[in-house]
């Protein structure tokens, strides 16, 4: 059995797991720490390697970030510290780990795992999976291949991120319904479909897991289904994702 640890870091938790790759399920219970206030990347490092040596992990890592990540580096901070805009992520926790580190972004971690073991699995054309949680973000695949760093939260509606107006924390934030809130969800959906003509969207992020309390009031022209793995995706993802 081919196993690899995947550690998802989120605004508020950091949760690792070590994933059975052939099959996307734990081969143990998965270990969360809250994430550090500021979230530094000193700070996070520190978590990580606490998650590293919870499961007394000696090999490879894979990691999330919820953030713009090319070649291991940030380069954005919508959602997290500053301090990260421009920082060698990869080369961070590698330090503090003293093992190869590979760091995705947690959008895309979380698609991967969705299209490889979840409800876009044996899906072609173009597939979009949107996580709705503290912000938006995104995945897009043609065919199974990811185009990365999307970003598609921060579209502007009504002048402002996209993300402002239909998250969860927006949901939240604004108190609003179900049934309202699912408005600026579906609004938000016909804007990506007028975008990019999926073939399929996969809703993901924790709120998912209510998928029936507002997906049935959504209209759109394309397939929109609840994804599978849940909070699990980007802890499955990040495992996936190991060069």
């Amino acid at each position: 059995m081919a196993t690899q640890l995947g550690i998802d870091i989120g605004g508020t938790g950091i949760k690792g797991a070590v994933v059975d790759l052939d099959t996307g399920q734990f081969v143990a219970e998965r270990f969360r720490v809250l994430t550090p206030k500021p979230a530094t990347p000193e700070g996070v490092a520190g978590v990580v390697k606490e998650v590293v040596e919870h499961f007394d992990w000696k090999g490879k890592v894979g990691a999330t970030f919820p953030a713009v990540v090319q070649r291991g580096v940030v380069h954005t901070a919508a959602n997290v510290d500053a301090s990260w805009i421009e920082t060698d992520a990869a080369a961070i926790f590698s330090k503090a780990t003293g093992t190869a580190c590979t760091v995705i972004n947690d959008a895309d971690a979380a698609g991967i795992a969705e299209v490889r073991f979840g409800a876009a699995k044996d899906r072609s054309g173009t597939v979009i999976v949107i996580t709705l949680g503290t912000g938006i973000g995104s995945a897009v695949f043609i065919d199974g291949v990811l185009v990365p760093n999307t970003e598609l939260g921060h579209l502007k509606m009504k002048d402002v991120d996209a993300e402002k107006r239909a998250s969860e924390t927006a949901r939240e934030r604004d108190q609003l319904s179900w049934k309202k809130w699912s408005r600026r969800v579906e609004k938000y959906l016909q804007y990506l479909e007028s975008l990019l003509w999926p073939d399929l969207i996969v809703i993901g992020g924790g709120v998912s897991k209510k998928s029936d309390k507002f997906l049935p009031l959504i209209s759109t022209r394309t397939e929109v289904v609840p994804a599978l793995l849940h909070n699990e995706a980007g802890i499955v993802g990040a495992a996936l994702a190991v060069e």
